[in-house]
């Protein structure tokens, strides 16, 4: 059965798509069960982060598409619409994308950390729903280690440039003066986190931060010198903000377009910078249509991103040699498996045509016949069943001219002295 991934990111689908598919927390064991009642899927995990949804797979051949046709369906859109922004790769080429992706090569943002932590909740996510058998759970294991090895082994996360840095860095050169801006962050999450310790940094005059939850706001206010505030209130300190930055993980935006009409009317329409980081987005999107108002999404952030991929390419370079040689590793020990399968399937024959013999055996003494006559008939029969199968096959190569398996029979039942095990 092959291994498969298949989703769409930020290089293959707009961000329009990417809001559509994307998967909260909480919606994870509904899908991740929807799923796993395709038929022909056997153990599957969801990674849905906000420039990626992806599914990770063990399918029956041939059953493919069926997992592309749930993802449509899923999120009610058509096969044929959402097909042409897929990517799917399977077995070795499915191993590489996910250790990729771990890794932070397969990131907007080159080598960027937080991409192993998501790939990790996918992975206990699916866990937790029993969705996963031993070879997925060993691909996302091996994937740790692998991202593990990469930061270790190369800079790949040296000066680490997060989406959130980037956002702040854009900021910077919309206001060039963010020691007389008032940034309000919307959320409590790492990128908020992030952003507020990059605002701090380049000494923003004042922090807001807003968040459903009073009490995370007012943990991430006081750890970085800012004035919590409920999401409820956040229209009314709206025109206070030169700068916002949002990143929550609603369904539906959190600031309407009526909401920042009303906040450029208070301020006299002096401009207002907005930075939606969130998939699916935070704020309206005709916001961006309002004058005075210079709104961006994380797509945006491209060209911020792309200054310091030049600088990590090199690292990225050696990442990739050390993700070619763990895919060969796992590729070794998934082939491996397969081999198994063909002897453990043998095994269980002959110990099922064993438990028959000495059933048949029992009887028979149990009816009181002679224990010697019982012992050759069951020799007799335990030989007939154990050999007839290979028998017929190797009869049949013979009429064949199948050399390969007449000469592979030859190696197997090799019964030369210098064939047997030492003492």
């Amino acid at each position: 059965m092959p291994l498969l991934a298949l989703g769409l990111n930020h290089q293959t689908a707009p961000l329009a798509l990417r809001e559509r598919v994307a998967l909260d927390a909480g919606q994870l064991p509904a899908a991740l069960a929807s799923l796993g009642a395709v038929p022909g899927v056997e153990e599957s995990a969801l990674l849905s982060t906000c420039n990626r949804t992806e599914i990770y797979a063990q399918v029956t051949e041939g059953q493919e598409a069926a997992v592309a046709d749930w993802l449509a369906r899923h999120h009610g859109i058509a096969p044929e619409m959402l097909s042409a922004y897929l990517y799917q790769h399977t077995d070795e080429n499915a191993v590489r994308h996910l250790f990729r992706v771990a890794t932070g090569l397969d990131s907007l943002v080159l080598g960027e950390p937080q991409i192993l932590g998501q790939v990790k909740e996918a992975w206990q996510a699916a866990r937790s729903q029993h969705r996963l058998r031993t070879p997925l759970d060993r691909l996302f294991q091996q994937s740790f280690s692998v991202a593990k090895r990469v930061r270790t082994d190369t800079r790949i996360g040296a000066h680490p440039v997060s989406v959130a840095y980037a956002a702040v860095r854009l900021a910077r050169q919309v206001f060039s003066e963010l020691d007389r801006a008032t940034v309000l962050l919307v959320g409590a999450g790492d990128t908020i986190e992030l952003a507020a310790r990059h605002l701090v940094d380049a000494k923003a005059k004042r922090l807001l931060v807003a968040n459903r939850t009073l009490e995370h706001a007012q943990a991430l206010a006081s750890r970085h010198g800012g004035y919590a505030l409920p999401l409820s209130e956040l229209e009314r300190h709206l025109p206070e903000a030169d700068i916002v930055i949002t990143a929550t993980a609603s369904r539906e935006p959190v600031l309407r377009r009526t909401a920042v009409q009303a906040a450029l009317k208070t301020r006299k329409h002096r401009p207002m910078f907005l930075l939606d980081l969130a998939v699916p987005r935070d704020i309206e999107a005709s916001v961006a249509e309002l004058p005075d108002v210079y709104l961006y999404t994380v797509d945006d952030l491209e060209q911020v991103i792309e200054e310091n991929r030049a600088s990590r390419r090199e690292a990225a370079e050696q990442a990739q040699a050390i993700i070619d040689l763990q895919v060969e590793h796992f590729m070794a020990w998934w082939r491996a498996q397969g081999r198994q399968d063909a002897l453990k399937s043998l095994r269980s024959r002959g110990e099922a045509a064993r438990e028959e013999a000495l059933a048949r055996a029992r009887e028979q003494l149990a009816l009181g016949k002679d224990p010697n006559e019982v012992l050759g008939l069951l020799a007799h029969q335990l030989t007939n069943k154990l050999l007839h199968g290979p028998s017929a096959a190797l009869r049949q190569a013979a009429l064949d001219g199948d050399l390969d398996l007449l000469r592979a029979a030859e190696r197997l039942y090799d019964d030369r002295d210098d064939a047997q095990p030492a003492p």
